[in-house]
């Protein structure tokens, strides 16, 4: 029953979580013209930041669907963050083992990081002001 009403509520993280791994195994020349120039390693940091970002708000978005009137206090903050970073860890140690073509990077599993605390902090924010 507990897995059943988790997928009930966490398939869009879930489906991100799909889309992430299937966006970060695909080879860098597979999009054509893009270069390796600053402005492209800049860009790519935030599609990291934003990716992760959209991850821990909707891992966020299903938890409250799920328990809904539960106030937001520690343990949805740590269900968001700590998956989002062991999962921004994971895409890394994927590219730089299992993906070819792909190299994992430290910058860009801080990037992660960073999204996965953006976004929840958005989820935060848009809630506490919204109905606190």
């Amino acid at each position: 029953m507990y897995l059943k009403n988790l997928i009930r509520f966490q398939w869009p993280g879930i489906l991100w979580a799909i889309i992430i791994l299937i966006l970060t195994g695909v080879p860098g020349d597979f999009f054509g013209g893009i270069n390796t120039s600053w402005k492209w390693q800049h860009t790519d940091k935030l599609i990291h930041l934003f990716i992760f970002a959209v991850f821990s708000y909707l891992l966020l978005f299903g938890h409250k669907q799920q328990y809904p009137g539960t106030k937001l206090r520690y343990k949805p903050l740590l269900f968001a963050l700590l998956p989002g970073v062991f999962f921004g860890a994971f895409t890394e140690m994927m590219q730089q083992l299992v993906y070819r073509d792909r190299e994992g990077d430290f910058v860009d599993f801080f990037a992660n990081i960073l999204g996965t605390l953006s976004g929840a902090l958005i989820f935060y924010l848009w809630n506490t002001k919204k109905h606190g």
